[in-house]
């Protein structure tokens, strides 16, 4: 029994997420993701992908999924000539307020007047609404891209979610998301995987959620709604997962441990 893993784990699954957001913000113990805590190397890591992948985002609509709270992102693919921008989260997420230094820095998606600084609307749209929901109502427009950043280990209905992102994607439209398999426990990539669903779910599993889903549950559910899946492994951890294998419950080993041992993957996709 890894105790060292399981009291923190215990704590975590019982801690109001108010609390842990309070804490992600102030990189307290908790960390964020790439969006929250550095928009500007989200951004980059985007168009660095998009450039490898010999991809245009110019005159594109571009969904960012899960953006984190930090509008910056978005201004930066606009300014590489992205032709608007949704952003969308969770409901209930506080909705960013924009001030001075957007204007001043981006002063083409921001305008002022005697109320403070308001979004282009024309360029820049934000949403905190449950997606499904939203690919139901005509409040979105089909989008030519869709990008997140360790978003899609969070969820918690990842099927019904992909095909409502599925279905705010124009014909040809592609997909770019980047996932995070390990435990968010980092220290121990692998432990969350060798524990029931029940007490997972009951006793360990954090309130931001770890889906726990691997490589293959991600290509059965992408094939369901895509003409075209691809997916990468960005980095693995051989050592870690030999060394939990043995403890693996059988539903997350696949038979190939190169797949197996993946940290980070890219999930391209075409609609």
């Amino acid at each position: 029994m890894n105790l060292a893993y399981l009291a923190p784990r215990v704590v975590r699954h019982f801690m109001p997420e108010k609390l842990a957001d309070w804490m992600k913000k102030r990189k307290v113990i908790i960390k964020a993701g790439i969006e929250t805590i550095d928009p500007q190397a989200a951004a980059q890591r985007y168009l660095q992908y998009f450039k490898q992948e010999n991809i245009s985002i110019k005159n594109k609509v571009i969904l960012i999924f899960g953006y984190g709270g930090n509008i910056s992102t978005a201004c930066e693919m606009l300014k590489a000539g992205a032709k608007r921008v949704i952003l969308c989260e969770r409901k209930g997420l506080p909705y960013p307020i924009p001030d001075a230094s957007y204007q001043k820095k981006y002063p083409a998606y921001f305008q002022m007047d005697a109320q403070g600084v308001h979004f282009n609307e024309n360029v820049l749209a934000i949403f905190h609404e449950d997606i499904r929901l939203l690919a139901h109502s005509s409040q979105l427009e089909q989008v030519d891209l869709v990008i997140s950043s360790s978003v899609f280990e969070h969820l918690d209905d990842v099927d019904g979610i992909t095909k409502a992102l599925s279905a705010l994607t124009k014909k040809g439209g592609e997909h770019f998301h980047f996932v995070d398999l390990r435990d968010h426990f980092f220290k121990y990539p692998f432990e969350m995987l060798t524990f029931s669903e029940q007490t997972w779910v009951n006793w360990l599993n954090p309130t931001s959620n770890l889906n726990r889903f691997r490589i293959h549950h991600y290509r059965n559910v992408f094939e369901k709604y895509f003409s075209s899946v691809t997916i990468r492994i960005v980095e693995s951890n051989d050592i870690a997962f030999s060394k939990t294998k043995p403890s693996i419950k059988k539903d997350f080993l696949s038979g190939d441990d190169r797949s197996d041992a993946a940290t980070i993957i890219t999930i391209k996709t075409m609609a």
